[in-house]
């Protein structure tokens, strides 16, 4: 079990090294990048606020918000999903950071989905911002905001130190868990 599980975690390391998203800005002057990522960032809040009744409030309470407008996910089999984003701390971007996630299981073929993460606390901000490498369901359990029929926070989420958010282009996705998620800051 213990060579299926190491082989498994090898070949997830190996499509993740593969998993990247490249686009306008990615090579080049950091400026420029810095400046594509809040662009985008931008966007993925908006579409939040439209998507997801109460988001838009949640999101002005919350200490901070890490945002990741494009969570590419791709593989057969065993796959992995990559992304670029910024943690927001009173409206203003604070750090830029990356996630990288691996997968064993059914799967085939590729998504994009952005992944939204509010620190709801001051401890549970500070926490994230001292860590070097901080992993979701490890550092600090994210409750997912659940999928129901106006699509809102309950009263028992909302007062959860993490909480989250996953939008594909079909809207809020439901069953889902960051657990495992990996978060690194970016030097740009």
């Amino acid at each position: 079990m213990k060579k299926r599980s190491f082989l498994a975690a090898a070949a997830g390391a190996l499509v993740l090294s593969a998993c990247s998203t490249t686009g306008p800005g990615d090579k080049g002057d950091p400026a420029t990048k810095r400046a594509s990522i809040d662009a985008a960032v931008d966007s993925a809040l908006a579409t939040l606020y439209t998507q997801a009744s109460g988001s838009r409030e949640l999101v002005a309470k919350a200490s901070g918000v890490l945002v990741f407008p494009s969570v590419v996910s791709a593989g057969f089999v065993i796959g992995g999903s990559y992304g670029q984003g910024a943690l927001r701390v009173g409206g203003r971007t604070n750090g830029y950071y990356s996630t990288a996630a691996g997968s064993v299981g059914l799967l085939a073929g590729a998504e994009s989905k952005s992944m939204y993460i509010l620190f709801m606390t001051p401890e549970a901000l500070a926490k994230f911002q001292a860590s070097n490498g901080w992993t979701a369901g490890v550092d600090a359990s994210v409750t997912l905001i659940n999928v129901g029929a106006d699509a809102s926070a309950t009263t028992a989420t909302a007062q959860q130190p993490v909480i989250g958010y996953v939008l594909s282009k079909g809207g809020l996705m439901a069953n889902l868990s960051l657990d495992g998620t990996k978060i690194s800051r970016l030097e740009l």
